[in-house]
């Protein structure tokens, strides 16, 4: 496997363990429920499960296309950038959540955008990675 895929699934798994970990701090502390839902759904959602597939894509994609991916570097991009919006935003869904506003609900609208912007990447990448070249046997 390429280290990106490594990479990804790595994470995934680290964020599984610490969502599952709020899960049962939100049924230990209930008052966590409200303040922490956001932040374990984004985990999950966005840590474990986005992650796992971005890991596979990137391992599988290039094998059913028959192409190389098409770039290695916007991968790591794509990883970093997907790393810290989620991260960003778990982070910040709490300040707010503990009714910190202001700055808090800035910073995270931009991890936000952050986030959004690793999936463009991501998309792109895989598109330019499975595209049929004219041509080519189909």
């Amino acid at each position: 496997m390429s280290k990106i895929t490594v990479w990804f699934i790595r994470m995934a798994m680290s964020y599984f363990v610490v969502a599952a970990s709020m899960g049962v701090l939100m049924l230990a502390l209930p008052w966590w429920t409200r303040t922490y839902i956001p932040g374990h759904a984004h985990l999950n959602l966005l840590g474990w499960i986005s992650m796992t597939i971005y890991g596979v894509a990137y391992h599988i994609m290039p094998r059913f296309s028959g192409r190389p991916l098409y770039s290695n570097r916007l991968a790591w991009i794509h990883f970093y950038l997907a790393n810290i919006g989620l991260i960003g935003m778990v982070l910040f869904f709490g300040f707010v959540g503990h009714g910190k506003r202001g700055i808090y609900e800035q910073l995270l609208l931009y991890s936000a955008i952050v986030e959004l912007f690793s999936i463009v990447i991501f998309v792109y990448n895989m598109m330019r990675t499975i595209r049929v070249v004219e041509g080519s046997p189909k």
